[in-house]
């Protein structure tokens, strides 16, 4: 996946049309759906990022989010922001070729659609996948939402050029306000992507799988039910560090996320990313330059600790 270019003026001729008709940009979830749709399954599935003549140097970018209770208004927001957070990828330089995937994340104990995974694309199909998202607005109602889970899918069902011929990690964003079950279930796993484990993987087992190979962020956005609440900034601190962002405002978000990118590209320093968001006459500088404060003015782009890699003609050669 991930061919085509992104166009504004087709993401603008879809909102309008939309608005002539009155049809929703969630109108899979918005017609009553209630099942995954075919195209975000993530049973027996892999999701790819490849580099192509068209796109040469390909960076992989995941967003899931939690589509539970007060956080279902994140994907409207994502939906209609799109447009500036292709537009700091792209126009400013953040990141090469970036190719986004977008995902859902409910909870596995009791929610009809706990797990829902787009592909990487580079052009207006993912718009189509983030209206393919049911927004079930479930949840348990403990405090736990199935994170483990889309993380899980993540270390084993991902596989990028970024990371096989470069070396390089991809990027995770994981929006929610709760905390993650302690294990991965097998039985979860078997019922919905499809993988025959023998036992539970321990949380901690799988946080390291997956940001060996995805620079990994957990947004935690005002207006959501535990936004602010210690425990559940404290769990994710001490699975994630300093990658746990607190926003102050949800319209922030794709900004944060673009910023962050570009800070971990080595594409800008934070300085130049929020003059950038000034002269948009953005109104989301003051939050991400609180919300970025703590991964650093500099942050260096990781590299990952494969063997060495040397560039030879026509391509990279694993030592």
């Amino acid at each position: 996946m991930g061919s085509g270019i992104w166009s504004t003026d087709v993401y603008d001729a879809a909102d309008r049309y939309r608005r002539s008709t009155g049809k929703s940009a969630f109108s899979y979830s918005d017609s009553g759906a209630r099942t995954v749709h075919t195209a975000l399954d993530p049973r027996d599935g892999m999701r790819e990022s490849r580099d192509s003549d068209e796109h040469p140097r390909s960076t992989p970018v995941a967003v899931l989010f939690d589509v539970t209770g007060s956080m279902l208004k994140v994907p409207r927001v994502l939906q209609t922001k799109l447009p500036q957070l292709l537009g700091l990828l792209q126009r400013q330089g953040y990141a090469s070729d970036p190719q986004i995937m977008f995902g859902a994340i409910g909870d596995a104990t009791c929610d009809r659609v706990p797990l829902q995974v787009g592909q990487f694309e580079s052009d207006n199909r993912m718009d189509d996948d983030l209206g393919r998202i049911v927004l079930e607005g479930g949840g348990g109602g403990q405090m736990s939402e199935s994170y483990e889970l889309a993380m899980y899918f993540m270390a084993r069902h991902t596989a990028t050029d970024n990371w096989e011929k470069r070396g390089r990690r991809g990027y995770l964003f994981i929006i929610g306000d709760e905390l993650a079950y302690q294990r991965v279930k097998s039985q979860e796993v078997s019922r919905l992507i499809g993988d025959g484990l023998t036992e539970d993987v321990p949380l901690r087992q799988i946080v390291d799988e997956v940001t060996r190979r995805w620079d990994t962020y957990y947004l935690l956005p005002a207006g959501s039910h535990y936004a602010g609440n210690a425990k559940v900034l404290d769990f994710w601190r001490d699975l994630l560090g300093q990658n746990t962002v607190v926003l102050d405002d949800l319209d922030a978000v794709c900004e944060t996320i673009a910023l962050t990118i570009g800070l971990g590209e080595q594409a800008i320093d934070l300085d130049e990313g929020l003059r950038h968001l000034d002269h948009a006459g953005s109104s989301a500088t003051g939050t991400v330059s609180k919300a970025l404060a703590r991964l650093g003015r500099g942050r260096r782009a990781e590299v990952s600790t494969l063997p060495a890699f040397t560039d030879t003609a026509g391509g990279v050669t694993r030592l």
